[in-house]
């Protein structure tokens, strides 16, 4: 019986696959147009504005929207890989291309022995619950690396410290795949193969690093969790206001700095537990891994000062890599993480204009969307954590009493 349900999932997987990703390829086409603001915009005038750039062989070094390490050269280039379409429709089939490439190793590596494909399915339906968004950005791309890493783990630890590194330059938060490694084999091929990227990209291209100086002015994006302080503060006279900054939408005004300053404290915050989880540790299994990469990207996401919708796809995708271990503690989470990213579609771009008004309906759906992820992140933390960290520490060995020597209480 398990055979039989086995195989139904696998010959219902690239169906379903196919019928909802030719839905977001008609979407962002343009066939049919997807309620709310274009949200190909990025991929016709911002993204083909810096391939043309690039190109030159320098990176956008007046353009303070560019905000991405050096690798993410390569995923702008590559519709350039295409020459016969259009940039963005050339971008959309790559994009495409490479989210069936991960349905593609979340299939073969499910079916393994103890293995399962749960796994192929989050991926397959988590990622059309973001709606159109998710093709027009490249953060598919970077998921991909990630899941490529994750599943690569425990029998190619060099293979997962450089896809990781690769990650990292390509959008940053990939690094995070790296916290429970144990295999110095991993640390030792991400450093490597850090430097030698970045050396290549410093000497070849000038600006490289040009994206660090670029967000100091940043506010607080409207998405995001700290954004629901102005949300509610505007209906009670909230003199601050609302607009186009750094590329995002963003709150800006009275004690903006001082909620920004609060985002980067409970990011901080997240670092330290993380920190702390990382030295008590003991219980490792096969899926720890990628629970503690699921937990980690979960909460930076969670408390970061924007939250932008693709952001979702990270946790889909490794989300999906949680579930392909039959023992992860992730079940729950991953379901909320879900729900969480329907929310986001209702949010952007099908309401944003109700989100950006700070109306009733916006606010409450950044409510949910948001306390999704807030529980999401608290569950997902408390599962990680009663999973590897023992209830109570070794006991110190008791040191006999030397005759004449008083005993010390404590």
């Amino acid at each position: 019986m398990k055979t039989t349900g086995a195989r139904r999932s696998l010959a219902w997987l690239p169906v379903i696959w196919c019928l909802t990703r030719l839905v977001l390829l008609l979407f962002v086409l343009k066939v049919y147009v997807f309620p709310g603001p274009d949200v190909t915009s990025d991929v016709h005038v911002i993204y083909q504005g810096w391939y043309g750039v690039l190109r030159t062989g320098t990176f956008p070094l007046e353009d303070v929207t560019w905000q991405y390490p050096p690798a993410a050269a390569l995923a702008i280039l590559s519709p350039g890989l295409l020459p016969f379409l259009e940039y963005a429709t050339a971008f959309f089939v790559l994009v495409c291309v490479t989210d069936l490439a991960v349905l593609a190793l979340l299939t073969y590596a499910g079916r393994r022995p103890g293995r399962s494909l749960r796994g192929a399915w989050v991926w397959v339906v988590g990622v059309p619950l973001l709606g159109p968004t998710v093709y027009a950005r490249y953060d598919v791309m970077v998921t991909a690396v990630a899941v490529a890493a994750l599943l690569a783990g425990a029998r190619h630890p060099r293979a997962m410290g450089a896809l990781a590194a690769f990650g990292a330059l390509l959008k940053v938060w990939p690094a995070m795949l790296l916290l429970a490694s144990r295999r110095r084999a991993a640390w030792g091929s991400a450093l490597v193969t850090g430097v030698a990227v970045t050396g290549v990209f410093a000497l070849a291209m000038p600006g490289a690093f040009a994206f660090l100086t670029f967000q100091r002015d940043r506010g607080t994006e409207v998405e995001s969790l700290g954004a629901l302080v102005f949300h509610v503060a505007r209906h009670f006279g909230w003199q601050g206001e609302v607009k186009l900054n750094y590329g995002s939408i963003e709150f800006l005004g009275p004690y903006v700095s001082e909620v920004s300053t609060g985002a980067l404290f409970l990011t901080g915050a997240a670092f330290g537990w993380l920190v702390l989880w990382r030295l008590l540790a003991r219980r490792f299994e096969e899926h720890t891994l990628a629970d503690a990469a699921f937990v980690a990207v979960l909460m930076f996401t969670t408390t970061s000062r924007v939250i932008s919708p693709q952001y979702m796809v990270w946790l889909v995708g490794l989300a999906a890599v949680c579930l392909y271990f039959p023992g992860s503690r992730m079940r729950l989470p991953v379901v909320l993480v879900l729900v969480a990213s329907f929310v986001t579609v209702l949010e952007f771009p099908l309401y944003f204009g109700n989100v950006v008004a700070s109306d009733g309906l916006g606010v409450t759906l950044l409510f949910l969307r948001n306390g999704l992820l807030v529980a999401a992140a608290l569950l997902a933390a408390r599962a990680l954590w009663r999973a590897t960290v023992p209830r109570t520490l070794p006991a110190v060995p008791a040191q006999p009493v030397r005759a004449g020597e008083t005993p010390v209480s404590s």
